[in-house]
């Protein structure tokens, strides 16, 4: 990885290796290198050593084993045969008959090594569908025990998803039984898991898969694992402001809804959604917490929302052509014109929901700011207590 223009983005040099790190365990990467070139860092990884600036880079490099280099191994016998053992001997051969003789890579890679030359590096081409699979190291009888080895493949995903500025809403986890296992067991079994919004955030993908391999039981031992993002969608990054989005010390409260529906079954927690529709009855549902988001935005409305909204509205009196409600009531704001709902039938009354409205701001002496009501059908002009503000 070529990482200076990252340098100061991730609070310098130290930090930005210390985090690289700490974070290849769960990759799978085994070594771990730096130096001022790529290769370099290569060689060095090659050699088990970790600090490309504890030395001047000519001396660290000239001391180490000339297979450390992709470009000289091809060479490697017929260099050994002139008596080059280290990089430090190829380096010290004539460089116009080093190219003639084994061509220009090899002088090439090592120029780029040493830092003669600068090195151009090919951006990375992520495929379009992520898919990645893992052998286990050891069989595993009990689903809980996958999660050691799906997280890794987590890790990855959630590496793809951040490079594309996605995020998954489902994915699969799949697992292939031992061979040494009974008929009845099958080849394979897997794990379909859903999240109600997209999310690359790797701790609550972890936590909401350990909640659904606890009610997993195989069938076989299981020796290799792999990871499907079925569901991926656009989700653009967080500027960083004042004030988290996320509770602090603990989860968002989404994602501690989607681990208790995980628990407690998808019907046992329900989340409020609100729709787009004018009609205030219908202008929210309750759905499962686990279930996606409608992606469509709430409606736009002329004049503020009350904070409670009756279940049934209430019919009030008239005085002097004015709604009464512990008192005479003045209306502040209005009209908002709401005529919605012919598309939308109920075919246990046969009749469409039509609602014909104009709803008004009024002001009470005692009980506060209403939201009212005034039909301009089947009542006639009669008026209605809908909501109340906080």
């Amino acid at each position: 990885m070529e990482v200076e223009a990252s340098v100061r983005l991730f609070g310098g040099k130290r930090r930005l290796r210390d985090r690289v790190v700490a974070e290849a365990t769960e990759l799978g990467i085994l070594k771990v290198s730096w130096a001022s070139t790529g290769l370099a860092a290569l060689a060095q990884a090659r050699s088990n050593i970790e600090n490309g600036f504890k030395k001047p880079m000519q001396e660290l490099l000239d001391a180490l084993p000339m297979d450390s280099i992709s470009a000289v191994r091809p060479h490697s016998t017929t260099l050994a045969q002139m008596g080059c053992r280290t990089l430090g001997d190829v380096r010290a051969l004539p460089r116009a008959g080093l190219a003639r003789r084994f061509g220009a890579a090899l002088r090439l890679a090592m120029d780029q090594a040493y830092g003669h030359i600068a090195e151009s590096f090919g951006w990375e081409v992520l495929p379009e569908d992520f898919k990645a699979k893992l052998e286990l190291g050891f069989r595993v009888e009990h689903a809980p025990a996958l999660l050691q080895g799906a997280r890794r493949l987590l890790v990855q995903m959630c590496g793809w998803l951040a490079a594309r500025h996605a995020g998954t809403t489902a994915f699969t986890l799949k697992w292939w039984h031992d061979s040494m296992r009974s008929k009845d067991a099958g080849d394979s079994g897997l794990l379909k898991v859903g999240t109600a919004d997209p999310s690359r955030d790797i701790e609550h993908l972890c936590r909401l898969l350990a909640e659904h391999l606890a009610k997993v039981e195989l069938l076989a031992p299981v020796g290799d694992l792999e990871l499907t993002a079925d569901e991926v969608h656009d989700q653009a990054g967080h500027n960083v402001s004042l004030f988290p989005d996320d509770v602090e010390d603990g989860l968002a409260p989404h994602l501690v809804l989607e681990c208790v529906a995980a628990r407690l079954g998808p019907g046992a927690v329900k989340r409020c959604v609100v729709n787009e529709d004018h009609r205030q009855e219908w202008m929210s549902h309750w759905q499962p917490a686990a279930a996606p988001l409608p992606r469509k935005p709430a409606p736009s409305t002329d004049l503020p929302q009350p904070t409670w909204v009756m279940k049934e509205p209430l019919k009030l009196a008239v005085r002097n052509n004015r709604p009464v409600y512990q008192g005479e009531l003045q209306l502040l704001a209005g009209p908002q014109c709401v005529e919605s709902g012919w598309w939308d039938r109920d075919e246990e009354v046969g009749d469409t929901r039509l609602q014909v409205r104009d709803y008004w701001l009024a002001q009470s002496k005692h009980a506060g700011v209403l939201w009212l009501f005034q039909t301009k059908m089947d009542d006639g002009n009669a008026w209605f207590l809908h909501g109340v503000f906080g």
